[in-house]
């Protein structure tokens, strides 16, 4: 009978990898943090346009941090499921987030098409160049996240959950949990304030 290991989240090369992962993310932390102080420097350089609160549809970006919220739940419940083994229910799990990202990024494609189609596009104002580069750099990552899934979900469907893939599937879960994070200063800072002023 053999013995099922799991990682040592404490002494081992888990423990090494997952606070390595945890550098990059400050190392994305600080990126995402020039984008937020470029577009509060740059928010109110409109050059003759409209302002954020008449572009902006508050009402389908809560449906959009739902979603992100919801995913958020998913992914948690995937890594409790990693490991415990319950290789069937983290498959499911991280599809149903797969599939919540598909719905996000197609929102926020919807929403820069709608500003470009206005004549408002990143060229527009400082403003504008601001807000593409942030939510397009923020987008970006959500495709890399959703491709990263797809990678991650193959060896588990043909190996089963080992120990590599325990810590794969760990760490793409911080990523995606910091992406939430991020995405709640962006619905704070960009949306909500974009409304109000």
């Amino acid at each position: 009978m053999t013995e099922t290991h799991y990682p040592d989240s404490h002494h081992d090369v888990y423990s090494k990898t997952t606070f390595g992962f945890w550098i990059y993310i400050l190392t994305d932390f600080m990126l995402f943090a020039t984008l937020f102080a470029a577009y509060a420097v740059l928010h109110d350089n409109l050059f003759g346009g409209p302002p954020f609160s008449q572009l902006f549809n508050l009402e389908l970006t809560l449906v959009q941090t739902l979603i992100l919220l919801v995913s958020t739940f998913t992914i948690s419940l995937a890594g409790a499921s990693a490991h415990r083994k319950k290789r069937g229910v983290t498959i499911t799990l991280f599809l149903i987030t797969f599939l919540l990202g598909i719905a996000f990024v197609w929102m926020q494609q919807d929403e820069f098409f709608r500003f470009i189609e206005s004549g408002n596009s990143w060229s527009r104002s400082a403003a504008l160049s601001a807000y593409f580069t942030l939510l397009g750099t923020f987008v970006l990552h959500i495709l890399i996240a959703l491709l990263w899934i797809v990678v991650l979900i193959i060896p588990v469907c043909l190996e089963g959950l080992t120990p590599r893939s325990i810590k794969r599937l760990t760490c793409f879960r911080m990523f995606w949990q910091f992406l939430n994070v991020v995405w709640i200063f962006i619905f704070s800072i960009v949306y909500l304030l974009g409304v109000i002023r």
